[in-house]
């Protein structure tokens, strides 16, 4: 049974998913499990260039506590670049569908709460962090 919390993750997923679809992206996995680590997407960006993107998915329904993006400190980005090269490792998805030969990519988007009149969310995609 997934929490409240888990669920609204799961939501936050879905919108993402959805939007990178609509700009023409193709999403290869949700959720997938590389070892003790997952990354949230894994996606075929068709650029240009074209790149293989795993993507951090961060949402905070408030920004008492700071921005979405500040919560994926180093400890996270080790853990995902950790993940991407057993992933690379393996050359294919858990489920395994072969990985295309692409440049990689780490990308995190991020929605949060409007900070002004207008949409009751924003949605950041910040592209390459290391």
């Amino acid at each position: 049974m997934r929490t409240r919390q888990q669920r609204l993750g799961d939501a936050a997923e879905d919108l993402v998913a959805a939007r990178l679809r609509a700009a023409g992206w193709q999403i290869l996995g949700r959720q997938v499990r590389v070892g003790r680590d997952e990354i949230d997407l894994v996606a075929l960006d068709p650029g240009p260039p074209p790149a293989l993107v795993a993507v951090e998915v961060r949402w905070r329904a408030r920004s008492d506590f700071g921005l979405p993006e500040e919560t994926v400190d180093h400890r996270k980005r080790a853990r995902l670049q950790r993940a991407v090269l057993r992933l690379l490792a393996a050359g294919r998805l858990p489920d395994g569908r072969r990985l295309p030969s692409l440049p990689i990519r780490l990308d995190v988007v991020v929605l949060g709460p409007a900070v002004s009149a207008g949409p009751a969310i924003t949605v950041r995609h910040l592209r390459g962090i290391e």
